[in-house]
């Protein structure tokens, strides 16, 4: 039975990441001001209600600044998960005289295809485009798919079990010239924090972020939506967010995300580069120490900073993730939306690897908090670890 960090204390070597970080100290003394002091509902018109708006305010031009977007084509939602659904769902909903196709990638979080898949099911038409063997999608493969009767094209900019960077500039102008009417939307989920994420820029109409990502809290999330294009909301009952996201503000993620925007963007240039020196030195060492670990994926000196996926050839993921946290080593086998299922990863299955590799696979995933001596203490459990597991799989492998 893997062992847990008692509440309170250090969670040991925490490297897991991509699927959530700890909310950094700023964040918490917010969000417990903002639910003590500052306790009314910002659609209140009296003082504590005006008090409440005010901090929704603030958290969203900070938001707008860190996209360089304005601030009112910003929306917040429950997380990453409701922004991507509204913008497949409500880009389609708001524009059906333009057709009922929709166009995404086979690497794409759950969020994204398992909604796709659905609406294929509710009659709408899908192409899901290949990535190659190293993760990456072809903005012309992109813009091929694109057909008369497309909306809407969704491309995640960082995937979150690999680390790979999608073009999406030279996706953009792919299916620009292809069709120019139809719409973009991006997942940035996994970049925002790690690399300049900038919609405007790119041409993007829609985008995804979220705040447990970047050391905010957990239930908040946000969806830009560029001014002039419409979006049905996926729920009705309230005029908050202009009417297009009903329901209480949730106030204290609201400024939780604000102050973690505020911080880990003024951090991210330096951020990145030290985290690519750490995933490159982790790698380094983890395939001169082990036999037989490879890295599935862009290359270590490419891709995201903070995400690098191995496998660890002849021990099975799962069974090396309680190894690693018998260890005090935190680590996961993939995207934590569908680490509970037995099934191989459907990212590492299109990049085509061999059932070997799939079933060893690792998803290792540094942040801010990540030093050397995370990496040499990692580097060390993996090796006792992946012995062990080994060891064991060639006893009943004999029997």
């Amino acid at each position: 039975m893997a062992t847990q960090p008692a509440p309170g204390t250090s969670p040991g070597v925490y490297l897991d990441n991509a699927a959530t970080t700890r909310a950094r100290p700023e964040v918490v003394e917010a969000m417990v001001d903002a639910l003590q002091n500052r306790f009314g509902n910002p659609a209140s018109l009296h003082t504590a209600g005006l008090e409440a708006e005010r901090l929704v305010k603030e958290a969203r031009a900070v938001l707008a600044r860190a996209l360089d977007v304005p601030a009112d084509d910003l929306y917040f939602t429950s997380g990453g998960t409701e922004a991507n659904n509204w913008a497949l769902r409500g880009m389609l909903a708001a524009y059906p005289r333009r057709g009922r196709h929709l166009v995404t990638t086979a690497i794409e979080h759950s969020s994204i295809l398992t909604t796709a898949r659905r609406l294929e099911e509710e009659g709408y038409r899908l192409t899901v485009v290949p990535a190659d063997g190293r993760g990456r999608v072809d903005p012309e493969r992109v813009a091929a798919a694109v057909a008369p009767d497309t909306v809407l094209v969704s491309v995640m900019l960082v995937n979150n079990e690999i680390g790979s960077i999608q073009p999406i500039a030279d996706i953009v102008q792919a299916v620009r010239r292809r069709r120019p009417e139809v719409l973009v939307h991006v997942d940035a989920v996994q970049a925002f924090g790690k690399m300049p994420v900038r919609p405007r820029a790119w041409g993007v109409d829609l985008l995804t972020v979220s705040a447990h990502k970047i050391h905010g809290p957990k239930g908040t999330g946000a969806l830009y939506v560029r001014r002039g294009v419409r979006i049905q909301p996926l729920l009705t009952g309230g005029e908050q967010e202009g009417g297009l996201r009903p329901g209480t503000h949730n106030v204290p993620g609201i400024a939780g995300f604000g102050v973690a925007a505020r911080l880990i963007l003024a951090e991210q240039p330096e951020l990145g580069r030290r985290l690519q020196a750490l995933k490159e030195r982790l790698v380094e060492r983890v395939q001169a120490e082990i036999p037989e670990v490879y890295v599935n994926g862009p290359d270590p000196a490419e891709g995201a900073p903070h995400i690098v996926n191995l496998s660890v050839v002849g021990a099975r993921g799962e069974v090396l993730v309680h190894a690693l946290a018998q260890r005090g080593v935190y680590v996961s086998t993939g995207s934590a939306c569908t680490s509970r299922r037995t099934a191989p990863s459907h990212v590492l299955q299109a990049l085509g690897l061999p059932p070997a590799r799939l079933d060893s696979a690792l998803r290792v995933s540094l942040g801010r908090e990540t030093t050397e001596g995370d990496v040499e203490r990692f580097v060390a459990a993996l090796r006792e670890a992946a012995a062990e597991v080994r060891a064991v799989a060639s006893v009943r492998a004999r029997h």
